[in-house]
């Protein structure tokens, strides 16, 4: 493995592991869209629980849970065919060998550059298996639910945003590895490709997460949300 190959493969372990701190300081400090959603959910929460009817807030968690079923499923098949190009043999890897645009390469290094794609993925798949998790919780949280305008339903309805906040913080960092996935696999075409990928991953990231539309829009309805508060 050259230095080159070597600098990439921590380039991209640096910035994968390294993401939130990394993204907090690339937004100064104002982390970005799951920061400001952290305020919104609990004000989903705590109207969820003044509401008498919450068939609303129920399909709702519903479809978080089919949402987060659906890139469960589809990341199993993606880190099977990386698994299966993996195990497929010398031939599997002469083959890899033999497509012009990827740098030559010993079989051994070739297959720690895919298993770095699948080692990305299977992650990945742990992050949406634990949010699945964290939101069947959220569902016998809101089941159990105490009715509406009991003295007590805004200590409930903190405790309830702090199961479903780390739910769908699984699911983000769940969709994130699709991203760092495909920045490792241009690791096969040069560690150079996979450096400006990563770059590239985490600028998207980081730019959708603190300077997109949607990111203003979000932090517009934080202040509303909080400003409600003060009132």
């Amino acid at each position: 493995m050259s230095a080159f190959d070597i600098a990439a493969a921590a380039t991209f372990a640096l910035v994968w592991l390294f993401y939130e701190p990394l993204l907090r300081s690339f937004s100064g400090g104002r982390g970005g869209i799951n920061r400001d959603m952290v305020a919104i959910r609990a004000e989903w929460m705590r109207r969820m629980i003044a509401r008498e009817n919450r068939i609303a807030d129920s399909n709702l968690i519903g479809h978080l849970l089919s949402s987060t079923s659906f890139f469960a499923s589809t990341n199993i098949l993606i880190i099977a065919a990386a698994m299966g190009v993996l195990l497929g043999g010398e031939n599997m890897m002469r083959g890899l060998t033999g497509i012009v645009i990827f740098e030559p390469a010993p079989i051994w290094l070739l297959e720690v550059k895919i298993g770095v794609v699948a080692v990305t993925l299977s992650r990945g798949l742990l992050d949406f298996i634990w949010s699945i998790r964290q939101l069947n919780y959220c569902v016998a949280l809101i089941g159990a639910a105490p009715e509406a305008h009991d003295p007590d339903g805004a200590h409930y309805a903190g405790a309830l945003a702090n199961v479903l906040t780390p739910a769908l913080s699984s699911f983000n960092t769940g969709v994130r590895a699709y991203y760092f996935a495909l920045a490792g696999a241009a690791w096969l075409v040069s560690p150079w490709a996979m450096v400006l990928g990563v770059l590239a991953a985490f600028t998207l990231l980081a730019r959708r997460q603190t300077r997109s539309t949607a990111a203003a829009g979000i932090r517009a309805a934080r202040e509303f949300v909080e400003s409600e508060k003060d009132v």
